[in-house]
């Protein structure tokens, strides 16, 4: 009988907004999510569904698995180089300890950027491949909204991107991989990773087209023989790192020259896509103004770039400012990132009326702190959401009504995934006229099924959303919409 395979799995994850005013250090990943090895909890988080998924097929492979840290922190400012090189170091003395290996399996974002170090996803897997030498498999998930520079793709096997934007495909992305970590173990197939430069950055939501036949024509590529996986690097365009942008990987069974063609020609028609693949963006008073003239309710309003999956504070006060000088009935607003308001609340008690000042903290373009009478409708300890079978913490919360308007305050970071934002808190999104999240596009599919209507609200503030005139200081390769055609200019220089 064979030996077990031996594969160790682990996980550090976390955006970087290199503009943000916030910074991150190793409580905000204990705030967010941190599991010691063998403490990864059944349910499967954005970045760690490797660990549920790496437990559910270890018997079908007959894998020994063993467990490192998964380390999450809600996107936020560069991190701590102090907290990077723990995080970096336990995984790494993790990982010797495990040794020897046949595989290392990673659940990462691919947007992290620590005080002195641009790569760290980088930094971090050329180091593991140094400690496991260059026949062990090394498999990673990745956030499509994340950067891809030459020192991961020289260091993995696999890279393996959720293909949807919202990401509702993060468990299928580990399962790919996991499957694909075991073909390459038995023997089966020989990765070889090929990437084209698309030269641009924008939004690319996979809920309506062109993006949405773009994803079917990568799921049915993948059927043909030599192609195992294509994936596409969105970017991230809060991250100011050398590598900002978007890019294909596609990766074939030993065959890297296909590979290179394909990946070139599907990057090729994604560039075609720029600037036509984003929803109509609205200013507030337009976006409120068409919700308050539909028939029907509830309407999503999405406030675009006060959104925290962003690495932004949350604390916005703009469209709840505008939706309170229009004496609006029947909204609700989740969330704004206010710990001392919602500390404040706890102490007064659900029932309690107060002047309560909240919001518009951390930044000089979110708007000014609300000074209101408020009442107090409910307090929850430890408040979650959802994000499909996700778990995503909320911590402390409250819902307080300020003119009228039903608003969620919390302790805890987090975009808006799911209406049980609200219903948690006590507040009945089916009952509202206008509901207001703080998130860009990972709402879509949950409140699409109890929408009436969904309009985008692109508030100018705190997150760098115009890369065309962003200030990036690492950013030196051409990229639209910086130059027109990057790729023409770089055929030129090529040619000269």
């Amino acid at each position: 009988m064979s030996k077990p395979s031996r594969v160790f799995v682990a996980s550090i994850a976390t955006e970087t907004n290199t503009f943000s005013p916030l910074r991150t250090d190793l409580r905000d990943f204990k705030d967010s999510f941190y599991a010691a090895p063998g403490e990864h909890p059944a349910t499967p988080t954005l970045c760690s569904a490797v660990f549920p998924v790496a437990r559910a097929k270890s018997a079908l492979y007959g894998w020994e698995l063993i467990e490192g840290t998964a380390a999450w922190a809600e996107p936020g400012g560069i991190i701590n180089q102090q907290a990077w090189e723990f995080l970096r170091d336990q995984l790494l003395d993790e990982l010797r300890s495990a040794l020897p290996v046949d595989a290392v399996l990673l659940g990462l974002h691919g947007a992290m950027v620590a005080q002195d170090c641009l790569d760290c996803e980088g930094e971090l897997l050329a180091a593991i491949r140094e400690l496991v030498g260059p026949e062990v498999i090394i498999g990673a998930t990745l956030d499509p909204h994340s950067h891809l520079s030459a020192l991961r793709a020289d260091n993995a096997d696999f890279l393996i991107a959720f293909k949807e934007f919202p990401h509702t495909d993060f468990v299928v992305a580990a399962e790919k991989l996991v499957d694909l970590v075991q073909r390459a173990i038995e023997g089966d197939i020989k990765p070889a990773l090929s990437v084209f430069d698309c030269r641009m950055i924008d939004v690319l939501p996979t809920d309506r087209e062109p993006m949405r036949g773009f994803v079917e024509r990568m799921l049915a590529l993948e059927k043909e023989r030599s192609v195992l996986s294509i994936s596409v690097i969105h970017g991230f365009m809060a991250g100011d790192v050398p590598d900002l942008g978007t890019k294909i990987v596609v990766i074939t069974d030993d065959a890297a020259a296909e590979g290179a063609r394909l990946a070139a020609r599907l990057g090729m028609e994604l560039f075609g896509y720029r600037g036509k693949a984003r929803p109509e963006f609205l200013s507030v008073e337009t976006a409120l103004d068409r919700a308050e003239e539909a028939y029907a309710g509830p309407v999503v309003i999405a406030d675009i770039w006060d959104n925290p999956g962003g690495g932004v504070a949350g604390d916005s006060t703009i469209i709840l400012k505008a939706l309170m000088n229009r004496g609006t009935g029947g909204a609700a607003l989740a969330s704004i990132w206010d710990p001392i308001a919602v500390r404040t609340c706890f102490s007064a008690g659900e029932g309690a009326r107060l002047r309560l000042r909240f919001g518009g903290k951390m930044s000089a373009s979110a708007g000014e702190p609300i000074d209101a009478d408020v009442v107090i409708r409910k307090t929850v300890a430890d408040a979650t959401q959802r994000f499909g079978t996700s778990i995503v913490p909320l911590g402390d919360s409250v819902w307080i009504d300020v003119a009228g308007i039903q608003v969620v305050l919390s302790t805890v970071r987090s975009q808006v995934f799911s209406p049980d934002v609200f219903s948690n808190l006590g507040i009945d999104p089916l009952a509202m006229r206008i509901l207001v999240v703080k998130s860009t596009n990972h709402f879509q599919d949950a409140f699409s099924r109890i929408a009436s209507k969904i309009l985008y609200a692109a508030v100018e503030g705190p997150y760098p959303s115009d890369p065309a005139t962003n200030d990036y200081r690492n950013l030196t390769r051409r990229i639209w919409p910086r130059t027109p055609n990057p790729h023409d200019l770089a055929d030129k220089k090529r040619a000269s």
